[in-house]
């Protein structure tokens, strides 16, 4: 059977954001964490050993596989800042237009610092992303 690698631990969201390197990054890290907490209104949660989730969902797929996932989060990685939104939101894209300087994968948007995009638009992305992941596995 499957294992989920990116479980919820109870590992210090702090002290991971402490043990960032890079000085700008780290700061960047505590902005996101005020901004994705003061967004979602849950308490930030290490996810594996490297993403800061926010709230949580149970999903399960056609396929049989099924798990927990946040419903947002991020992680600031070495190269650049991860930020964590649903998949198959049409609404993202429409977003995404005005976020700013950013790249996208099929779930994760990498930017490279916050001074780089709109605040407000990150918020509204957090914001439509939970509400999507709300109504796509609402709680049984």
């Amino acid at each position: 059977m499957y294992e989920l690698k990116t479980k919820q631990t109870e590992n210090s969201v702090i002290e991971f954001i402490e043990s960032v390197e890079n000085v700008k990054k780290r700061e960047d890290a505590y902005r996101l964490l005020d901004i994705f907490t003061e967004t979602t209104g849950y308490e930030a949660k290490m996810w594996g050993p490297s993403i800061i989730g926010f709230g949580s969902y149970h999903y399960k797929y056609d396929s049989g596989h099924e798990g927990d996932a946040p419903l947002v989060g991020f992680s600031p990685r070495k190269s650049k800042i991860s930020l964590y939104f649903a998949t198959g939101d049409t609404k993202r894209e429409q977003l995404l237009q005005r976020l700013g300087k950013h790249t996208a994968g099929k779930a994760c948007v990498y930017i490279n610092k916050i001074a780089d995009i709109d605040v407000d638009v990150l918020r509204a992305l957090i914001t439509q992303s939970v509400a999507f992941l709300r109504a796509s596995y609402p709680n049984p």
